[in-house]
């Protein structure tokens, strides 16, 4: 299974250009991908530079094969009564056997801007890895208690998820919302974290847990996995400077225990300026 996460900035360029096809052909340049994980998309917010649209649309039409997931962390109506969604997108061509949608904490911080964050899962079902659970999130960028609350409760989704693998509810019949469900602790939490590995959150995330008394787990940074001590590559002010001046790695993807040695390769893609983020290939087999 081959995932690209990455954090388009509504598909918008450096250059100013905004283009779901661009985001497109570039993760198609990275990998032949089962799973594309993608944050900052837009539907409405036509004020935004470029005038995005609506680019869970757009980018259906260009991924024919593919189911399309999004997730609005932001879900309102603007002053003309135009609906505006600002959030998350995975898209697939694995079969799904679940869809999840969860709002991650947003407690007051009145000294920083800030908006909704939200966490999209999809359970897919692999011919290699069988039942593999996909999370992608984006977490606060100004606000350092949010970002923490965020984690932390990331951190508790997946313990909570691996619970109900190792112990799930008793069966019930077919054709009702109690019907069995497709659980598994093999999980990808990927996105745009808005934190450097030195930042408490990030700790905080793979802090162990105990999903089941004896049964010690955690999430695992997969560069880690891959490259021991070997410094994550930029991921962000890479090439814009507009949010500080050093680049840094804030575009992280990390998998479960049960995972983990499934890991084949991790890569960034350096290069491309088509958004203010680079996008993170992880290929599992």
């Amino acid at each position: 299974m081959k995932l690209i996460t990455w954090n388009t900035q509504w598909c918008c360029g450096l250059d100013g250009i905004v283009s779901p096809d661009r985001i497109v052909d570039g993760a198609r340049a990275m990998a032949d991908f089962d799973v594309l994980c993608l944050q900052e998309i837009a539907q409405g917010f036509d004020e935004l530079p470029g005038g995005p649209g609506d680019q869970p649309a757009q980018l259906q039409g260009l991924l024919p094969g593919f189911a399309l997931f999004f997730g609005a962390a932001v879900d309102e109506v603007d002053a003309r009564g135009r609906r505006q969604r600002f959030g998350n997108v995975i898209a697939t061509r694995l079969p799904v056997a679940r869809i999840q949608h969860h709002p991650l904490p947003w407690p007051a911080d009145p000294a920083q801007p800030s908006m909704p964050r939200m966490c999209t899962s999809l359970t897919l079902v692999t011919p290699e890895l069988g039942p593999v659970r996909v999370m992608t999130t984006h977490l606060e960028y100004y606000s350092a208690p949010q970002r923490m609350a965020q984690a932390q409760a990331l951190r508790a989704l997946h313990a909570e998820a691996s619970a109900q693998a190792l112990a799930p509810p008793k069966r019930e019949e077919p054709g009702s919302p109690f019907q069995p469900k497709v659980h598994t602790e093999q999980a990808v939490l990927c996105g745009d974290f808005n934190m450097s590995a030195a930042d408490p959150a990030y700790a905080a995330l793979l802090e162990a847990f105990e999903p089941m008394p004896g049964t010690p787990r955690r999430l695992q940074d997969a560069w880690r996995i891959a490259h021991g001590d070997l410094p994550h590559p930029p991921t962000f002010r890479l090439y814009d400077q507009r949010y500080g001046p050093d680049p840094v790695s804030c575009d992280f993807v990390f998998l479960s225990d049960a995972l983990a040695p499934r890991l084949r390769r991790i890569e960034v893609d350096t290069a491309t300026q088509v958004s203010d983020h680079q996008p993170v290939m992880v290929e599992l087999g």
